[in-house]
């Protein structure tokens, strides 16, 4: 098994893959099964190579309002992570706790999580239940307009009122069960993007209607990862700000490191994504 002892911390050369255009039609993506005959999603990819800088050693000198993006330092009372009731009655609270001392939050409200590992199927209670793997494409997980949103959808009786305050977007990105070998996460250095680099994609829910960020390549673009990122350590990773005159958001992906050990066990995840506010 990878331990942080085992591999020095180091920059790596990879591939990231950038938005491109398929077809004429807006960009969008179905989340569960599209019209008969219409393609689940028209986003095509660009694989570019990039470095992906390691910020180990020097993690402090990155924060969200800076960056986009900031990593902490909090181990978790969960280890497992294998029961939904329990990740929202002991890892709940764990996050709001997070956001609330790291980033300021005076209110935090929890939208939804996701565990991500090798996919695969496996059979349990005699069903199949299918993994999600990394997302290896530059994405935010949502525009500014859908953040907005967001807000109105989950919170509709203060929403108003919200969304005179300061709201942002954070998910809360960790490892699970051992250090990160495998499909580390990247995130983009907000400084370094141009906004002409975001292409809105409409995302379609059964119910309703959100929209995502994929991302087109810029040369500028600067990349970090924190390597052999241990279940103790969190990347905090900002998807909207409404504030103008600081980061707004980060781009992200999963990426391949050729150099990670082999039989490494494959990287597993969870992110919780929140709505956090800046009033109670």
């Amino acid at each position: 098994m990878a331990t942080a002892s085992v591999l020095t911390p180091h920059d790596i050369p990879t591939t990231l893959n950038y938005y491109a255009p398929v077809g004429d039609e807006a960009p969008y993506q179905y989340v569960q099964e599209p019209p008969a005959g219409k393609p689940s999603t028209n986003i095509g990819t660009d694989p570019q190579p990039v470095l992906v800088h390691d910020a180990r050693g020097h993690e402090s000198d990155f924060s969200l309002d800076q960056n986009g993006f900031q990593y902490v330092q909090w181990p978790s009372v969960e280890s497992e992570f294998d029961d939904e009731e329990r990740i929202k009655e002991k890892y709940y609270p764990e996050v709001e706790e997070i956001l609330k001392k790291v980033a300021g939050a005076k209110r935090v409200f929890i939208f939804d999580h996701t565990i991500r590992g090798k996919q695969a199927q496996e059979i349990t209670n005699d069903k199949p239940v299918t993994f999600r793997g990394p997302v290896e494409r530059v994405h935010i997980d949502q525009t500014y307009n859908a953040s907005v949103n967001r807000v109105k959808y989950h919170l509709p009786e203060d929403a108003d009122r919200l969304l005179k305050s300061r709201v942002r977007i954070i998910n809360v990105w960790r490892p699970i069960h051992h250090p990160v070998a495998h499909k580390p996460l990247a995130v983009s250095d907000w400084r370094y993007l141009d906004q002409q680099d975001l292409v809105p994609v409409r995302f379609i829910y059964p119910h309703r209607e959100g929209s995502t960020y994929s991302v087109r390549y810029n040369p500028d673009h600067r990349w970090y990862y924190l390597s052999n990122q241990t279940p103790e350590e969190v990347t905090l990773i900002k998807c909207y700000d409404s504030e103008e005159d600081r980061a707004r958001l980060t781009p992200h992906s999963a990426f391949l490191d050729a150099t990670a050990p082999k039989d490494a066990p494959h990287r597993e995840s969870i992110e919780v994504r929140a709505l956090v506010f800046d009033d109670e």
